[in-house]
Order: C-alpha cells, then structure tokens, then sequence
C-alpha cells in the first residue's frame, strides 16, 4: 500500500492493512492542523526509546506482533507496564515518559496519532538512528502551515 501525506486535504485509508504491511521505523501518514498519524515497525528486541513530549499527548495502537509498554512521571519511576499485542491501544498523556519495546518475535506493527502534531509532513525514516538523525538535524519538524504545535519539546534517556 502506497501512503501519501496530502494533509490537511481529506484523507481516508486502510489504516490496519498499510501498519502491518509499514517495515519502516516511523512513516508519517496524514499531517493535519492539529493532529498526525504515524505508521510504525518495532524490530524483535528493539523499542521506540523511552521519551516524553512535554506538549503533545499520543495515542498507539498495535496491529501485529507483541511488546510491553511501561510509562511513568520520570524516567526513573516506570510504574506503569502493560504487555500488549495486536487490538490493544495505548494512551500517553502529555508529560509522560514511556518505552515500547518489542517482546516477540515478529515485527511490532502499530499506528500513532499525536496531537499536537509532531513530525514532519510525510518524513519516513527507515529505523530508529535515521528519525534520532532527522531530529538532531532539524529534518523533523512540523511544517508551517500546521496550526498547533508541540512547543514544549521532548526529552529521551
């Protein structure tokens, strides 16, 4: 399945096919004034990384494969964990640290809306060091015309 972001023109897909048929990391998937949705693939072993957004709460859910997700209000106080799998969704509320990780031996396949929005308008970064490249670099970033950002930045461990 071919995804392209035209936001914030109408969209509609098959959302669950096109995460479980995404191999990349991340893949932006619709950029709205105010949302976004991103299409992601967790290698068996391998995580998203524990983060926080200070301004942007986000919701996951999990089309293929099994994990664990843990979320707390430090990284050092983990307190949340929940083993996951495919139809379980995730809610992080701003301000939040949180981890996904990748307990099974498949693909992790799950979808993600952040709102505010928080990457840039169709960015695919084929693993993790590519989006942590792109974020360094100033390549992630949410275009102009986007009425709602997430000002308040992250953080990761």
């Amino acid at each position: 399945m071919d995804i392209t972001d035209n936001g914030p023109k109408p969209n509609a897909f098959d959302i669950e096919a096109a995460t479980k048929q995404n191999g990349a990391y991340r893949r932006v998937a619709w950029t709205g004034k105010h949302l976004q949705v991103t299409l992601m693939s967790i290698e068996p072993g391998g995580a998203i990384g524990l983060e926080v957004h200070y301004g942007t709460d986000q919701f996951l859910r999990v089309d293929a494969g099994s994990g664990v997700v843990v979320m707390g209000p430090d990284k050092d106080d983990l307190s949340f964990e929940q083993e996951i799998s495919d139809g379980w969704s995730i809610q992080v509320p701003e301000g939040t640290w949180h981890d996904v990780r990748n307990t099974g031996d498949e693909p992790l396949r799950l979808y993600s809306v952040y709102a505010p929005t928080h990457h840039a308008q169709g960015i695919v970064q084929e693993t993790a060091d590519d989006a942590e490249a792109d974020e360094d670099a100033g390549r992630d970033e949410p275009p102009s015309w986007v009425e709602e950002v997430d000002e308040k930045g992250e953080d990761s461990a």
